[in-house]
Protein backbone atom coordinates (compact mmCIF):
# COMPACT_ATOMS: atom_id res chain seq x y z
CA UNK A 1 0.00 0.00 0.00
CA UNK A 2 1.65 3.14 -1.07
CA UNK A 3 0.56 6.18 0.49
CA UNK A 4 -0.67 9.37 -1.58
CA UNK A 5 1.03 12.30 -1.26
CA UNK A 6 -1.39 14.61 0.96
CA UNK A 7 -1.20 18.19 1.95
CA UNK A 8 0.46 19.68 4.60
CA UNK A 9 0.84 22.82 6.67
CA UNK A 10 4.47 24.66 6.42
CA UNK A 11 5.46 28.53 6.63
CA UNK A 12 4.70 30.43 3.97
CA UNK A 13 7.26 30.71 1.26
CA UNK A 14 9.39 27.36 2.58
CA UNK A 15 8.94 23.86 1.45
CA UNK A 16 8.15 21.43 4.61
CA UNK A 17 10.76 18.82 4.73
CA UNK A 18 10.02 15.36 6.68
CA UNK A 19 13.52 13.95 7.17
CA UNK A 20 12.93 9.62 7.31
CA UNK A 21 15.35 7.59 8.31
CA UNK A 22 14.26 4.22 7.11
CA UNK A 23 15.65 2.39 4.02
CA UNK A 24 12.47 2.23 1.93
CA UNK A 25 12.50 -1.71 1.73
CA UNK A 26 9.95 -3.68 2.25
CA UNK A 27 5.75 -3.38 1.63
CA UNK A 28 2.86 -3.77 3.55
CA UNK A 29 -0.38 -6.22 1.77
CA UNK A 30 -3.69 -6.39 2.99
CA UNK A 31 -6.48 -8.70 2.09
CA UNK A 32 -10.31 -8.41 3.24
CA UNK A 33 -13.93 -8.77 2.93
CA UNK A 34 -16.66 -6.38 3.58
CA UNK A 35 -19.44 -8.58 4.63
CA UNK A 36 -23.44 -7.52 4.46
CA UNK A 37 -26.34 -9.49 5.86
CA UNK A 38 -29.68 -7.84 5.72
CA UNK A 39 -30.98 -6.75 9.26
CA UNK A 40 -27.28 -7.19 10.72
CA UNK A 41 -24.45 -4.25 11.16
CA UNK A 42 -21.73 -4.70 8.62
CA UNK A 43 -18.32 -6.99 9.62
CA UNK A 44 -14.53 -5.83 8.12
CA UNK A 45 -12.42 -9.40 8.32
CA UNK A 46 -8.75 -8.14 6.99
CA UNK A 47 -5.41 -9.32 7.48
CA UNK A 48 -1.91 -7.47 7.19
CA UNK A 49 1.15 -9.07 5.94
CA UNK A 50 4.77 -7.31 6.24
CA UNK A 51 7.24 -7.95 3.75
CA UNK A 52 10.99 -7.17 4.78
CA UNK A 53 12.92 -9.22 1.55
CA UNK A 54 13.45 -11.91 3.69
CA UNK A 55 14.53 -15.37 1.89
CA UNK A 56 11.84 -17.07 4.00
CA UNK A 57 9.22 -14.92 3.85
CA UNK A 58 6.34 -14.56 1.47
CA UNK A 59 5.85 -11.60 -0.78
CA UNK A 60 1.98 -11.43 -0.80
CA UNK A 61 -0.68 -13.48 -0.11
CA UNK A 62 -1.21 -17.17 -1.21
CA UNK A 63 -4.56 -19.15 -2.16
CA UNK A 64 -4.93 -20.22 1.52
CA UNK A 65 -5.06 -16.12 2.42
CA UNK A 66 -7.90 -15.82 0.42
CA UNK A 67 -10.15 -19.01 1.16
CA UNK A 68 -9.91 -19.30 4.99
CA UNK A 69 -11.58 -15.43 5.08
CA UNK A 70 -13.87 -16.73 3.27
CA UNK A 71 -14.34 -19.91 5.25
CA UNK A 72 -14.76 -17.99 8.68
CA UNK A 73 -17.22 -15.50 6.84
CA UNK A 74 -19.61 -18.20 5.81
CA UNK A 75 -19.44 -19.47 9.74
CA UNK A 76 -19.55 -15.97 11.33
CA UNK A 77 -22.52 -14.88 8.95
CA UNK A 78 -24.03 -17.95 9.37
CA UNK A 79 -25.56 -18.36 5.31
CA UNK A 80 -24.77 -18.33 1.68
CA UNK A 81 -21.92 -15.73 0.48
CA UNK A 82 -22.13 -13.91 -2.96
CA UNK A 83 -18.58 -13.01 -2.96
CA UNK A 84 -17.38 -10.20 -5.95
CA UNK A 85 -14.16 -10.33 -7.23
CA UNK A 86 -11.92 -8.05 -8.83
CA UNK A 87 -9.78 -9.70 -11.87
CA UNK A 88 -6.72 -9.91 -9.90
CA UNK A 89 -4.36 -12.82 -11.12
CA UNK A 90 -4.76 -14.99 -8.15
CA UNK A 91 -8.41 -15.10 -8.29
CA UNK A 92 -8.15 -16.95 -11.61
CA UNK A 93 -5.99 -19.62 -10.21
CA UNK A 94 -6.84 -23.20 -10.66
CA UNK A 95 -6.99 -24.35 -6.72
CA UNK A 96 -9.21 -21.14 -6.16
CA UNK A 97 -11.64 -22.28 -8.58
CA UNK A 98 -11.56 -25.37 -7.53
CA UNK A 99 -12.39 -24.16 -4.05
CA UNK A 100 -14.92 -22.35 -5.45
CA UNK A 101 -16.79 -25.21 -7.66
CA UNK A 102 -16.38 -27.56 -4.29
CA UNK A 103 -18.57 -25.13 -2.41
CA UNK A 104 -21.07 -23.96 -4.99
CA UNK A 105 -24.37 -24.95 -2.75
CA UNK A 106 -23.19 -21.78 -0.38
CA UNK A 107 -20.33 -19.93 -2.33
CA UNK A 108 -21.05 -17.57 -5.46
CA UNK A 109 -18.61 -15.91 -7.27
CA UNK A 110 -19.25 -12.55 -9.15
CA UNK A 111 -16.05 -11.25 -11.30
CA UNK A 112 -15.81 -7.74 -11.71
CA UNK A 113 -14.43 -6.34 -15.40
CA UNK A 114 -11.01 -5.78 -15.02
CA UNK A 115 -10.26 -2.15 -14.63
CA UNK A 116 -13.69 -1.44 -12.90
CA UNK A 117 -12.87 0.18 -9.60
CA UNK A 118 -16.21 2.11 -9.14
CA UNK A 119 -17.70 -1.18 -8.87
CA UNK A 120 -15.56 -2.62 -6.19
CA UNK A 121 -15.95 -1.59 -2.23
CA UNK A 122 -12.26 -2.62 -1.85
CA UNK A 123 -11.16 0.77 -3.75
CA UNK A 124 -13.20 2.51 -0.94
CA UNK A 125 -11.75 1.10 2.25
CA UNK A 126 -8.11 0.89 0.55
CA UNK A 127 -8.83 4.77 0.09
CA UNK A 128 -9.70 5.46 3.49
CA UNK A 129 -6.53 3.80 4.91
CA UNK A 130 -4.51 5.54 2.48
CA UNK A 131 -6.19 8.67 2.97
CA UNK A 132 -5.28 8.60 6.69
CA UNK A 133 -1.95 7.67 5.87
CA UNK A 134 -0.85 9.74 3.22
CA UNK A 135 1.54 11.97 5.42
CA UNK A 136 2.92 9.44 7.96
CA UNK A 137 6.48 9.79 8.33
CA UNK A 138 7.13 6.61 9.06
CA UNK A 139 10.55 5.46 10.72
CA UNK A 140 10.38 1.81 9.42
CA UNK A 141 8.50 -0.71 8.00
CA UNK A 142 6.74 -1.82 11.63
CA UNK A 143 5.21 1.52 11.93
CA UNK A 144 3.38 1.56 8.60
CA UNK A 145 1.94 -1.54 9.21
CA UNK A 146 1.21 -0.58 12.60
CA UNK A 147 -0.90 2.75 11.44
CA UNK A 148 -2.75 0.48 8.30
CA UNK A 149 -4.06 -2.02 11.08
CA UNK A 150 -5.06 0.34 13.27
CA UNK A 151 -7.07 2.37 10.82
CA UNK A 152 -8.22 -0.88 9.64
CA UNK A 153 -9.59 -1.59 13.52
CA UNK A 154 -11.05 1.99 13.50
CA UNK A 155 -12.93 1.02 10.01
CA UNK A 156 -13.92 -1.91 11.90
CA UNK A 157 -15.52 -0.34 14.16
CA UNK A 158 -17.88 1.71 11.70
CA UNK A 159 -20.55 -0.80 10.18
CA UNK A 160 -21.67 3.03 8.71
CA UNK A 161 -18.70 3.81 6.73
CA UNK A 162 -18.53 0.22 5.05
CA UNK A 163 -21.95 0.37 4.13
CA UNK A 164 -20.91 3.83 2.48
CA UNK A 165 -17.91 1.92 0.80
CA UNK A 166 -20.27 -0.74 -0.92
CA UNK A 167 -23.18 2.27 -1.43
CA UNK A 168 -20.14 3.79 -3.76
CA UNK A 169 -20.92 1.08 -5.55
CA UNK A 170 -24.25 1.95 -6.82
CA UNK A 171 -25.52 -1.20 -4.85
CA UNK A 172 -26.93 -0.78 -1.47
CA UNK A 173 -26.38 -3.35 2.11
CA UNK A 174 -29.81 -4.31 1.94
CA UNK A 175 -30.21 -5.84 -1.30
CA UNK A 176 -27.05 -8.11 -1.26
CA UNK A 177 -27.33 -11.06 1.46
CA UNK A 178 -24.17 -11.28 2.13
CA UNK A 179 -21.78 -9.23 0.08
CA UNK A 180 -17.68 -9.76 0.36
CA UNK A 181 -14.73 -8.56 -1.56
CA UNK A 182 -11.45 -9.71 -1.42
Amino acid sequence: MTPPHARTWGRRGCMPAVRVRSRGSGRVSTVGMACYKRGERSRLFYAVREYTGRKDQPKGFGRRDFRDPIVGARIQMGGPIVLVWDSVRLHLTKPLREFIDANAEWLTVVQLPSHAPDLNPTEGVCSLVKRDIGNLAAAGLREVTRAVKHRLKKLRCRPDVIDGCLAGTGLAPGYVTPQAWA
